[in-house]
């Protein structure tokens, strides 16, 4: 896990938490014990980044809704096509240079 600078700038509240002693050393090996706090914002942050991502992928709601991609409406693979020949109408082409006649 990556450790971030976590400031009190950020707009926070002092909380009381009880935590095991085993728990507090094992934490403590890992980012001291002026660590702990940025690590247990980092620790919650995490987890409920992970559990909105579990809610969004157990919604029975599709993540996909075609009417706010018309511009898929003929395929994905004519919109790659299109795509693809914008960008190579915009990007000029580098000219080869003619061979070299031989000299006679």
């Amino acid at each position: 896990m990556a450790h971030c600078k976590w400031d009190l700038a950020m707009g926070s509240q002092r909380t009381h938490i009880l935590l095991p002693q085993e728990l507090i050393e094992e934490i403590d090996l890992v980012v001291g014990p002026r660590g702990r706090s940025a690590f247990l914002v980092e620790t919650a942050r995490a987890e409920l980044r992970r559990r909105r991502l579990l809610t969004f992928l157990c919604d029975d709601q599709p993540a996909w809704n075609e009417k706010d991609h018309p511009e898929l409406a003929r395929g994905a693979g004519a919109w790659v096509r299109r795509m693809r020949s914008e960008s190579e109408a915009r990007i000029p082409t580098r000219r080869q240079p003619k061979p070299k006649s031989p000299a006679k």
